[in-house]
């Protein structure tokens, strides 16, 4: 505390800040603090944005994305005037430092700012109808968190129509199969966790052990394994030297999960109600706003 008090100090003779309490709303981010953790919401934030779009009546939806949405450069006709789509994906933008569960949709809708047709539009206010009918999650962290990092790690093989790379994240090449997309994927995770491990230490949370890394696909980890390189994956050859080294260096620890349980699956593909619920469960998302859950919020 002494010293916060005197980084305090040196701020206000050099800006002349204020101090006013423990910290409750900024720039839209709106903070609830207990005895069990810290939670983050933006609902005000959200609900201002259903009101500007006109989207407060609308009827809610179970997803984000329509589990059969397709979007291409060439979906729909192209708007005249496309400030309202940049204003739309700007705002939903923002609104994913609280919302992880509509990364993935408003990840799509960003790829198009430059040739936005009215389905993209339909699309992002299929989001809002999402939003409506959720519009108070918030994301909680416990104070008893035992500071253990754990990954999954997936790829969506060539969904993006335009391109045929990944679209969750663009790839700078086309991957020629999913094992491929799947390594790559894989290797930039490491890279990640092991900045993330790096973060840690700096900040004097030495993580000891090993993060662990899940991955759904059995070719991937058999590859990872194995000290042998085949004809077939010679052009994985960077990518599997970096995951290999940090396996055998106990950065990162590799571990299959079930397809069924592929928590990334939510940042990754579109899905259908069912398995996107079982998803967003793990993703540490609470409604402060259902009674059972604000007893000790402040």
């Amino acid at each position: 505390m002494e010293e916060i008090r005197n980084v305090k100090k040196v701020l206000d003779e050099k800006f002349k800040i204020k101090d006013i309490g423990r910290l409750k709303y900024f720039l839209g981010l709106e903070f609830a603090h207990s005895s069990k953790g810290l939670a983050i919401c933006q609902r005000k934030y959200t609900l201002d944005l259903l009101e500007e779009f006109g989207m407060l009546g609308a009827k809610p939806a179970s997803t984000p994305m329509h589990y059969s949405a397709a979007l291409s450069k060439n979906s729909g006709m192209k708007l005249s005037d496309s400030l309202w789509y940049r204003k739309l994906v700007g705002k939903l933008l923002y609104l994913t430092n609280t919302r992880p569960d509509i990364s993935y949709a408003v990840g799509c809708l960003s790829q198009f700012l430059d040739c936005p047709t009215d389905q993209h539009f339909q699309v992002g206010l299929h989001v809002l109808r999402y939003l409506k009918g959720d519009s108070s999650s918030s994301l909680f962290f416990a104070k008893d968190n035992n500071l253990k990092l754990t990954g999954f790690v997936d790829s969506d093989w060539a969904t993006c129509l335009d391109t045929r790379r990944s679209r969750s994240r663009k790839q700078t090449t086309v991957s020629c199969s999913s094992l491929d997309a799947e390594y790559r994927a894989m290797s930039q995770a490491t890279r990640e966790g092991q900045w993330l491990v790096y973060l840690l230490k700096e900040l004097q949370a030495e993580h000891k052990t090993p993060f662990s890394l899940f991955c759904d696909t059995q070719s991937t980890l058999h590859i990872a394994a194995n000290p042998i390189f085949h004809e077939r994956t010679k052009h994985l050859e960077v990518d599997c030297h970096l995951v290999r080294d940090k396996t055998q260096e106990g950065v990162v620890k590799l571990l299959p999960v079930k397809t069924t349980e592929q928590t990334a699956d939510i940042l990754t593909k579109i899905l259908s109600p069912t398995p996107f619920n079982t998803c967003r469960s793990k993703l540490g998302l609470l409604n402060l706003y259902i009674p059972s859950l604000k007893a000790g919020i402040t």
